[in-house]
Order: C-alpha cells, then sequence, then structure tokens
C-alpha cells in the first residue's frame, strides 16, 4: 500500500489510504481516522511563526467557515511542540487541528520530509505538502511544494467548494 523508499520516507499516492497518526486535541488523543466520514485537509508545513506557515494558517484560518459549512476538517502539521502551536493557534486565532511531529514520524510517513534547499544550503525538513483525504480515510489530491499564499483556495476548488 505504502511504497517504502531508501530514504525511509514513505510515499503516497492518490486512492491509497492516508496513514492514520495520533495527536493531542486539547486535554485528548485524537486521531486521523476519527474523522471517517468526513473529508479531511491535513497539511504539512515547516514551523510556527514563520512569514510562509503564517501565511498559509492565516488563509486557512480566513476560509475555515467554508469548509465546516462543507463538512471538512482541517489539520496542520508540523515538528513544533505542542507549546508552540497552543501559541501559534492563539496569536493567530486559528480555529483548526494543529498536531505536532517533534520527531517528523508522521511527516516520514507521508514522505513530506526531506532534503531542502535555502539559500544555498541543504537540509533536512519537512517540505510543505498538503494532502485532500476523503470519508473513506483515501487519499484524493496531494499537492506537493505548495505556496502558502493563495494555498486555501487552491484546496477549496479542489473540493469545488465556491470560494467567492
Amino acid at each position: 500500500m505504502i511504497n517504502e523508499e531508501k530514504s525511509g520516507t514513505q510515499t503516497l499516492a492518490i486512492g491509497k489510504v492516508a496513514p492514520d497518526f495520533t495527536f493531542r486535541n486539547g486535554n485528548k488523543e485524537t486521531k486521523l481516522s476519527d474523522f471517517r466520514k468526513r473529508k479531511v485537509v491535513v497539511y504539512f508545513y515547516p514551523r510556527d511563526f514563520t512569514t510562509g506557515c503564517t501565511t498559509e494558517a492565516a488563509e486557512f484560518t480566513t476560509d475555515y467557515d467554508k469548509f465546516k459549512r462543507a463538512g471538512i476538517e482541517i489539520i496542520g502539521v508540523s515538528p513544533d511542540t505542542e507549546e508552540s502551536h497552543e501559541k501559534f493557534k492563539e496569536k493567530m486565532k486559528i480555529p483548526y487541528h494543529l498536531a505536532s511531529d517533534i520527531n517528523n514520524v508522521v511527516s516520514k510517513k507521508y514522505g513530506t520530509y526531506g532534503l531542502k534547499k535555502f539559500m544555498g544550503k541543504e537540509y533536512m525538513g519537512v517540505n510543505r505538502t498538503t494532502f485532500l483525504v476523503d470519508e473513506d480515510g483515501r487519499i484524493v489530491r496531494i499537492f506537493s511544494k505548495v505556496k502558502p499564499q493563495g494555498h486555501s483556495t487552491q484546496v477549496l476548488e479542489a473540493f469545488e467548494i465556491k470560494v467567492n
């Protein structure tokens, strides 16, 4: 079902079941599979409070009511701590879920952890990627190399939700 690459990360394809993962949601643990029977946006981003991540979070926040009305959940995943996520949610007024993936276990399952380049330097990190998951838990769309600005609109359009 999931192909293992030599680097140890996973590659996923449209039609495959999205790997389940658990995250803290307030005081309780929540799993991706808890959202079966609903569509889910699972987006991976590098770090809370950075320019691109703030832009992406702000746009998903602005459009959140459109997602909610369509019965779609949003889960943002990054290697930040739960404490960082709480501060980020509070400052940005984020109404959706943020999952802490400190050891990159989830990002490796989804194949989003890998080599990055910035200002001529190479390093390992989370590549901005979004997965659209249907009510049966299957991946229906993958956005790679996401540009933060305008991405929420792209996702709404992919779900065929009116953006205006």
